[in-house]
C-alpha cells in the first residue's frame, strides 16, 4: 500500500526528449500468458460458487457471511491480512520506488515490525472480547453514534474511491506494455470479484485472498530470479545499486519535507501501518474471522513476516531493473510513459519469450487487484449492514434477511465502484491525490480508537471534536501539496540515469532538480509518510482539550472490555493514590468490596453487547 502514495511517479507523462524513432515497444500476450491468466481467475471463481453454494445448504447466517462463522483457520486468515492492502498499484509501485529514487524506502519494513505488537497486542484484544463485526460498533459503545458515524463514513468514501484506482492504474500500465486491453482487463476483475464475494461471503474472500498471495509471490519471484540471472547475478545487481548512489538506507535528517528519510519511514510508517491493521474495518474484520485471540495474534506475526518477505521481494525486482537498464532508462527514452510501466516491460523484455512467464507475472498482478477490491466490498457490507441500517436507521431485520442483504450490499457497492472506474479514467493527474487519502484518513481514524482504547477520560464531544478537526488539518495539508504538485511545484530529485547505451536518439538528460526543498508553503512540503502521525496528534490534542473543558468521563462508570488489557495491567499497578486521582477503579473496587470491579455497563454499550455475547455462546 504504501509507495503508491507517491506525489510523482506513477502518472508522469513520457519525457519530451525521445525522438520519434524511440517508440513504446509493445510485446503482446501469446495464448500460454491468456491460459495461464484464465485459471487463476477460474480458480477464485470456483472458491465463491464453492462456498455460495455450500451457504446456501447450510443456510448461511450473518455471522457466516460477514465473519465466517468466527471459525475460520490461523493460515488462510494470515493471508487475507497480507493480501488486503499489498494491491497491485504495490507491487508495480515499489520496484518503480527503487529504480527511482533507492532503496531508503525499505526501512519501512521496520514499521511493519514494529506495527505487529501494538496491533496484536494492543488494539485486536479489544475488538475480539467485545464479538463485533463492524470495527464501528466499539466508537458507539465508547462514545456515542455520532463518532461511530463519523469512522462509518469516512471509511465508505475512502473506500469506494480507492478501489477504482487500483483496478484501473494497474490495468492501464499492463495495457501500454503488454498490449493487454485496458477495459476488458478493469471489467473482468470487477466482475470475477463481484461475483465470488456476493456469492461465497467472506469466506470465499478470505480463501481466494489465499490463492492470490500465492499467485501474487509466484510471479515476482519468477520475475526477480530470471531478472537477476539474465543481468549478472546478485554481485553485479548490488555493485550498479552502490554505483548510483541508490543503497541509502540511513538518511537521518529529521527535516519533515525529506520525503523519505529514517524516521519518516520508521515513525511515520508505523503510523500508517497501524491506522491500517487497528483502526480499519477490512483488518479487524478478519481478526473476527477466528475463534480465539491466540489465532489472531498468530495470524498478525505470519502477516508481519509475509509483509516483509514481499517488501523485499519487490524492491529488490527494482534493483534488478535498473541493473537491466542502467545505461538507457526507459521513461527518458520513451519506451514507457509512466514508472509504474517499467516493471512490465521488464518482464516482457526478459521474459516474453518463455510461453506462460507474462500470464504468470500478470496473474499475480491481477491477484493484487482481486484482493484488495474483494477486501473492500466485504468491508462495506459489514458497515452498511450493521453501521447504517442496523446501527443509525435502527431497522429490524432477522438473520437471515441479513444474510441475504449482505451479498446484494457487495453485489451493489461492487457496481457502483466499477462505473467510478469510468471516472477515474478521465481525471489523470488527480489519482496521485486519491492514493494520498490513505495516510490523510488514517490518522484522525487511528486517532479515535486509540483515544477511546488507551485514554478512558476522553468523552465523546472531545472525540467528535478531535475527528472532525484532525480530519480537516490534514486534509488541507494533504490536497494543498497536490495541487502545489500538480502545478508542477513540488519535484522530487531522481537518482542518476542513463541514456548512453540506447540504440536510438534520444536528444539529452532532463537538467537536475534545483537542490533543497520546494518553495511553497511549509505544511504544504511536509511528506506525505507524515500526515497519519499529524492527523492523529491533531485529533487526540483536541480531542483531550475539549474533553477537559466539557468535564472529563469517570473510568468507574465505564465497561473494562472497552480498554486495552495493556492500558488496565499498567493502571493496576500504579499506587492507590494515583488511582484515586484518576478515578481508576480496579483497586478502588476492590477496597469497597464491589463486585464488578468498579466498571458499570453503559446502557447503549450494554444494549450492542448483549446480542454479541450470545452469538459467541452459539459458537
Amino acid at each position: 500500500m504504501s509507495s503508491q502514495l507517491r506525489w510523482d511517479g506513477a502518472l508522469e507523462a513520457a519525457a519530451p526528449f525521445a525522438d520519434e524513432e524511440c517508440k513504446p515497444q509493445i510485446s503482446y500476450f501469446q495464448w500460454p500468458d491468456y491460459v495461464v491468466l484464465a485459471l487463476m481467475l477460474l480458480v477464485s471463481t470456483g472458491i465463491g460458487i464453492f462456498y455460495g453454494i455450500k451457504d446456501r445448504r447450510q443456510k448461511a447466517s450473518t455471522d457466516d457471511i460477514l465473519v465466517g462463522g468466527r471459525k475460520m483457520a490461523t493460515f488462510p486468515m494470515a493471508m487475507s491480512l497480507l493480501a488486503s492492502f499489498m494491491s497491485a498499484v504495490t507491487l508495480l509501485g515499489n520496484p518503480a520506488e527503487m529504480y527511482n529514487y533507492g532503496t531508503q524506502f525499505v526501512m519501512v519494513g521496520i514499521a511493519y515490525i514494529i506495527t505487529t505488537p501494538i496491533t496484536a497486542y494492543v488494539f485486536m484484544p479489544v475488538y475480539h472480547r467485545l464479538g463485533l463485526t463492524s470495527a464501528y460498533e466499539y466508537l458507539e459503545m465508547r462514545f456515542n453514534k455520532w463518532v461511530r458515524l463519523i469512522g462509518c463514513v469516512i471509511f465508505t468514501l475512502h473506500m469506494i474511491t480507492y478501489m477504482p484506482i487500483v483496478v484501473y492504474a494497474p490495468a492501464l500500465a499492463l495495457n501500454q506494455v503488454t498490449g493487454l486491453n485496458t477495459w476488458a482487463a478493469v471489467s473482468i476483475i470487477f466482475v470475477v470479484c463481484i461475483f465470488y464475494t456476493s456469492l461465497g461471503g467472506i469466506k470465499a474472500v478470505i480463501w481466494t485472498d489465499t490463492f492470490q498471495v500465492l499467485m501474487m509471490f509466484a510471479g515476482m519471484m519468477a520475475v526477480v530470479f530470471k531478472g537477476t540471472a539474465d543481468v549478472g547475478g546478485f554481485d553485479f545487481v548490488w555493485q550498479k545499486t552502490e554505483e548510483s548512489g541508490r543503497a541509502e538506507f540511513f538518511n537521518m535528517n529529521f527535516d519533515p519535507r525529506e520525503r523519505h528519510s529514517f524516521w519518516a519511514m520508521t515513525v511515520g510508517g508505523s503510523f500508517l501501518w497501524v491506522s491500517t491493521y487497528a483502526a480499519n474495518q477490512a483488518q479487524i474484520q478478519r481478526f473476527l474471522t477466528v475463534r480465539t485471540e491466540k489465532q489472531a495474534v498468530r495470524a498478525i506475526w505470519i502477516n508481519c513476516f509475509g509483509l516483509v518477505a514481499l517488501l523485499l521481494v519487490c524492491c529488490w525486482g527494482g534493483l534488478v531493473m535498473y541493473a537491466y537498464y542502467f545505461e538507457c532508462d526507459p521513461l527518458i527514452s520513451g519506451k514507457v510513459k509512466a514508472s509504474d510501466q517499467l516493471l512490465p516491460l521488464f518482464v516482457m523484455d526478459t521474459m516474453g519469450s518463455l510461453p506462460g512467464m507474462p500470464g504468470l507475472f500478470t496473474a499475480g498482478i491481477f491477484s493484487g487487484a482481486l484482493s484488495t477490491v474483494s477486501t473492500g466490498l466485504s468491508a462495506l457490507a459489514a458497515i452498511t449492514l450493521k453501521d447504517f441500517l442496523v446501527g443509525a436507521f435502527k431497522m429490524e431485520l432477522k438473520d437471515s434477511r441479513q444474510a441475504s442483504l449482505a451479498k446484494w450490499i457487495s453485489l451493489v457497492y461492487g457496481i457502483i465502484c466499477f462505473g467510478i472506474v469510468f471516472l477515474v479514467a478521465q481525471i489523470g493527474g488527480v489519482l496521485q491525490a486519491a492514493l494520498s487519502v490513505h495516510g490523510m484518513v488514517g490518522g484522525p481514524i487511528l486517532g479515535l480508537f486509540s483515544l477511546g482504547i488507551l485514554i478512558p477520560w476522553v468523552n465523546w464531544k472531545g472525540a467528535f471534536t478531535g475527528g472532525i478537526v484532525g480530519l480537516i488539518f490534514v486534509g488541507w495539508m494533504g490536497f494543498g501539496a497536490q495541487i502545489e504538485a500538480a502545478l508542477g511545484h513540488v519535484n522530487f530529485p531522481k537518482k542518476p540515469l542513463s541514456i548512453a547505451g540506447c540504440n536510438c536518439t534520444v536528444g539529452e538528460l532532463p537538467p537536475p532538480f534545483p537542490p533543497g526543498y520546494p518553495d511553497i508553503f511549509p505544511l504544504y512540503a511536509v511528506s506525505y509518510m507524515w500526515y497519519t502521525p499529524i492527523g492523529w496528534f491533531v485529533t487526540t490534542l483536541i480531542a483531550i482539550a475539549v474533553s477537559w473543558v466539557t468535564k472529563f468521563n469517570d473510568p468507574r462508570e465505564m465497561d473494562k472490555r472497552l480498554f486495552s488489557p495493556v492500558l488496565i495491567a499498567i493502571m493496576d499497578k500504579l499506587p492507590l493514590s494515583w488511582q484515586e486521582k484518576v478515578n481508576w477503579p480496579s483497586k478502588l473496587a476492590k477496597k469497597e468490596g464491589r463486585e464488578n470491579d468498579g466498571f458499570e455497563f453503559q446502557a447503549e454499550s450494554d444494549k450492542v453487547q448483549n446480542s454479541q455475547d450470545e452469538r459467541t455462546h452459539k459458537l
